[in-house]
């Protein structure tokens, strides 16, 4: 699949197989996040990743909107270490990996992390340093089913030429 269709085809999974998802897959995924644009070269990321069914299931328990994580065969934490733009770091390298799952014909889902109440609360089962922030959980394995059609407004009301409100 190429980045082009990825990106279009590319949906939110919330329904996994139990399928166990290939461990050369999933480093390839993590390999992809790790070329994610990065201000100042930084690359203040940091990857968890959580196969193991008990603690999926106590990461979903915490992460109380994403309860789909315990039945998803992995989970990624992402996590940065604070620079001045770990937020934008951390959400490029999110996009990464959402795209190289796609890729990879699995599904994914992006449970958001930062500033939630949540957040500091999966330090310790990750044994995560206290510094670090969470930029989000991620979902990955293998859909129940196929992905649905997305509603996307058109790109003649998003599009914007020179000024706003100029289609």
């Amino acid at each position: 699949m190429d980045a082009i269709e990825a990106i279009k085809s590319r949906r939110s999974c919330r329904e996994f197989l139990p399928d166990a998802v290939d461990k050369a897959v999933i480093k390839d995924i993590i390999d992809c996040a790790r070329f994610a644009p990065t201000g100042w070269g930084k690359q203040p990321w940091e990857f968890v990743v959580v196969t193991d069914k008990a603690m999926r299931e106590r990461i979903a328990e915490i992460a109380y909107y994403g309860r789909f994580i315990a039945q998803a065969p992995v989970c990624v934490a992402v996590y940065c270490r604070p620079t001045t733009f770990y937020l934008e770091d951390g959400c490029a390298a999110t996009q990464n990996i959402l795209l190289a799952a796609t890729a990879h014909g699995l599904g994914s889902c992006w449970v958001g992390g930062d500033k939630q109440e949540f957040a500091d609360k999966l330090h310790a089962p990750l044994g995560v340093e206290e510094d670090l922030k969470l930029i989000c959980l991620i979902a990955i394995g293998h859909p129940a089913k196929p992905a649905g059609k997305a509603e996307k407004r058109p790109l003649a009301e998003v599009l914007h030429w020179e000024q706003f409100g100029r289609h």
